[in-house]
């Protein structure tokens, strides 16, 4: 599976050119995106989004 963390505008289209399309997109770097992450898994942070974890859980499906 493919997981795109954080991206936002242009940048995301520079990742799907690079890995194709994700098969789980998480805004933010927290907890409830951490756990969907599974060995053998490819994680695609945008810049800088893997230094800034949150501690605070993001509902990603409310914002579909």
């Amino acid at each position: 599976m493919i997981h795109f963390v954080g991206f936002r505008g242009n940048e995301f289209w520079s990742a799907v050119k690079i890995f194709g399309q994700p098969d789980f997109f998480h805004r933010v770097f927290d907890q409830r995106a951490k756990a969907e992450f599974m060995d053998g898994d490819v994680v695609v942070f945008a810049n800088g989004v893997e230094d800034k974890f949150s501690q605070f859980v993001f509902d990603d499906s409310a914002v579909f």
